[in-house]
């Protein structure tokens, strides 16, 4: 097939270089030095993503409202609360050597395109049209400043633990959230849980929401500005912290059909359009890496060198806390610590804003962190320390270092030093070693546990931070393989009293599945992998199901519910019936009708999405708070609300359960995120699906969806497969596709074999590259 080619001079490289780009939309960039490498990188990625990227950097920095005007000026003011403040060499250097240089060139290839918009505003994406806005120039410094895309805990569960405790007790919250290692949360001395609102989340959430768009919020005027504080819907929230993990393993040659080590990786997180994530392969002397990273920041964050290969899954690190302090009934910018009045540093912004005059932001900040919330009228003040404030603690830039390394224990060193988020790192290498460790900052906690919020007053401080060096290595296991899924997966032997890291973990259904395959199906071949990342049978569904075998009903919509689960597998593909009844039973109806039993009403919105495990282990064990014969009162719990779901599965399906499909239901679809300002024409054209869709949230294929319409939200959006026998037979996916112009052909591409659970080939040999090509951008220096 002929490659298409175009040659542009760029002022800013300093030697030839291209872009080529497959047949899938993957970029194979080359150069002959680094600081051209990553110069293209931020070109192609402004290229392809400028509305994207530049819409990332004006939120982060808290720049939204001088283009959408008054209805973003508070999520300016919670972006700049959490904007790493220290300093920035320092920042810099927390990456590796090469660190400053590479923002330094990627930020000017971005630059060097947004230039070329400039000369010809044809280039420009038609979301700047449609918005009246222009893209701003890039500082090196912006790459890493940002913080509020990264992935912390637990202060959203600490409020949250507060608004049940106050009302009910510790076993009711493990229905909202469970706890591993088991554990009573101590309530801290000083505190009242009953005391702490929930309007103390609401910068926070605001701080970590993309931007959305209305004709409302970019009509707001500056009156009208405090209201949009509450944008972003707590269940929202709520779902992207429970959800939001990631499946990764690695299996040892031992298992394999090659003798050579196969690594997987699939990260989840909220679905957007375009892609969170973008692949791409950096080649230049010294460095020729491929796999996928985030289209606003350089590098690769997940992929392989050539010669080693490793990806990340969340884990569950502690590393936020809500502190509660007393102010000076007449001048609140005090707050009590260690016995006297301590003065919070306040630092005033002028943001221009779209329309209006500029406007003074008065940020607050304690000798722990930002201030999110005051009442003035009780003398309380919140304010939340984070390790986002220590250098270095950029999502995912610390790969940097890793991305270059050629053995484990050069890899292993890497993490050492690794900020945010907390993950879960497996590696392989063609030497044939595969190895699990986690890695991130874990602050020591001397006299708490972290679980509810502390009085600022001094009693309650971080004593440092634990050395990264004592964190576990699992290095080619007996059973030949290691996995991660954002379980519990400390060693047995673990000292969690002596060396705690947190409690909050995602429950292990699909750590269940994934070590059930692993340790099952021998030989363990590319394809193993490929469908196991696909793999769509829920643990949960059989656990649940299990508890009616032997029950019967004479209600017939009941009796019905019980037949089709007869024999069922458990496998929620999109063709099955019972697949549909149980997700809605699931999660529109035994979930409700358990909490209408056990938890006070005022906090059933509280309990949503429900935890997994929680929710399993009451039933499975019923106490006295099903009654006096708490079988009985769980049996009839599970009828009733099965009778309701067959119910509710009829009027959205029909009657007739033969043509139940859970595809009818659950479906994946991907709209603009400017959809609202959009003709309805213009809208469809700009949206990808809806296409059915197999899975949930509790499977390996992770779809997590909303319950008012069963659309995929969250999950994988990018796969990838390593074959360390032969890296040209590595496969990924990354949806709907690789560009964001619906112009583009690499739009809307590969969102059909994403959904069906097809991948796209991963070339990586050059002359593997050169065969997939079918554009070529020669860039000359100018």
């Amino acid at each position: 097939m002929m490659t298409r080619t175009q040659t542009l001079t760029l002022s800013g490289l300093s030697a030839p270089g291209s872009i080529g780009v497959d047949g899938n939309g993957i970029p194979h960039i080359r150069a002959e030095n680094e600081a051209d490498l990553f110069f293209l990188q931020g070109f192609h990625a402004a290229r392809e993503r400028l509305f994207q990227i530049d819409l990332w950097r004006k939120r982060g920095l808290g720049l939204l409202a001088a283009d959408f005007g008054p209805g973003f000026l508070e999520q300016d003011r919670a972006s700049r609360l959490f904007l790493y403040r220290g300093d920035q060499e320092a920042e810099f250097a927390a990456y590796g050597p090469e660190a400053k240089a590479t923002f330094t060139a990627f930020t000017r290839g971005i630059n060097a395109f947004i230039a070329m918009t400039e000369a010809d505003p044809s280039l420009l994406p038609f979301e700047f049209g449609l918005t009246g806005t222009r893209p701003a120039r890039w500082a090196p410094g912006d790459v890493s400043r940002i913080r509020t895309h990264s992935l912390s805990r637990n202060v959203l569960s600490e409020v949250l633990r507060c608004q049940v405790l106050a009302k009910a007790d510790h076993r009711t919250d493990l229905l909202r959230r469970s706890l591993e290692p088991a554990v009573v949360p101590v309530v801290p001395e000083g505190l009242d849980p009953a005391s702490i609102p929930l309007a103390v989340l609401d910068l926070l959430k605001l701080a970590g929401a993309s931007a959305s768009f209305s004709e409302e919020r970019l009509a707001a005027s500056l009156e009208d500005a405090p209201k949009w504080r509450g944008v972003t819907d707590l269940l929202e929230v709520v779902l992207d912290a429970q959800h939001s993990g990631s499946n990764n393993w690695a299996v040892h040659g031992s298992l394999t059909d090659t003798g050579k080590p196969i690594l997987a990786s699939d990260p989840h997180r909220l679905h957007g359009m375009p892609s969170l994530r973008s692949l791409v392969h950096l080649s230049a002397p010294g460095l020729d890496v491929v796999g996928a990273g985030e289209p606003c920041v350089p590098g690769v964050h997940i992929g392989h060198n050539g010669t080693m290969a490793w990806a990340l899954t969340i884990f569950y690190i502690d590393q936020e806390d809500l502190y509660v302090y007393e102010t000076d009934p007449d001048d609140a910018d005090l707050y009590r610590y260690d016995g006297a009045w301590e003065r919070m540093r306040v630092v005033e912004e002028t943001v221009s804003v779209k329309g209006h005059p500029d406007q003074v932001l008065r940020l607050k900040f304690t000798r722990h962190g930002p201030v999110v919330h005051e009442d003035r009228d009780k003398r309380r003040a919140y304010a939340i320390r984070s390790v986002w404030f220590e250098p270095g603690t950029a999502p995912y830039l610390g790969t940097h270092k890793l991305m270059r390394a050629r053995t484990l224990a050069e890899f292993r060193a890497g993490t050492e030093s690794w900020g945010t988020p907390s993950v879960n790192f497996v590696y392989a290498d063609k030497a044939g070693t595969v190895a699990w460790m986690p890695a991130g900052i874990n602050p020591v906690r001397p006299n708490w546990d972290g679980l509810l919020p502390v009085p600022g007053d001094g009693r309650y401080e971080w004593a440092g931070f634990r050395d990264s060096s004592t964190m576990p290595l699992t290095e080619n296991p007996a059973h030949g393989f290691v996995f991660s899924a954002n379980e519990m997966n400390l060693p047995e032997d673990w000292d969690h009293e002596a060396h705690p890291i947190g409690f909050e973990w995602v429950e292990r259904a699909r750590a269940t599945r994934i070590e059930e395959v692993l340790a099952s199906v021998k030989p363990h071949r590319l394809a193993t992998s490929r469908a196991l990342q696909t793999d769509v049978v829920s643990v949960p569904a059989r656990r649940a199901t299990r508890l009616l075998a032997g029950l019967t009903s004479r209600d017939a919509d009941a009796a019905l519910g019980l037949g089709l689960f007869t024999g069922w597998d458990h496998a929620l593909t999109s063709t099955s019936g019972p697949a549909a009844l149980f997700e809605v039973w699931w999660s529109r109806h035994l979930k409700k009708a358990l909490w209408a039993a056990i938890v006070p009403q005022d906090l059933h919105g509280l309990m949503v999405p429900g935890d997994v495990e929680g929710t399993l282990a009451v039933l499975e064990d019923p106490d006295e708070r099903f009654g006096a014969d708490p079988k009985a009162g769980r049996d009839a719990i599970l009828l009733g609300s099965l009778a309701a779901a067959v119910r509710d599965v009829k009027a959205l399906i029909g009657d007739d359960p033969k043509a139940w499909a859970w595809g009818k239901l659950h479906h994946g679809q991907f709209d603009h995120p400017l959809s609202a300002l959009m003709t309805p024409e213009q809208a469809k054209a700009a949206s990808v699906g809806p296409l059915p869709h197999s899975g949930s949230s509790a499977t390996p294929m992770h779809t997590g969806y909303r319950a008012t319409d069963f659309r995929t939200m969250m999950g994988s959006s990018f796969r990838l497969v390593v074959d360390l026998a032969d890296l040209d037979r590595s496969v990924a996916i990354n949806t709907p596709g690789q560009s964001g112009n619906p112009a583009s052909p690499h739009y809307r591409d590969l969102f059909e074999r994403w959904v069906s659970g097809d991948y796209a080939a991963l070339p990586y040999s050059r002359a593997a590259v050169d065969a997939a090509i079918r554009s070529e951008t020669r860039c000359e220096p100018g």
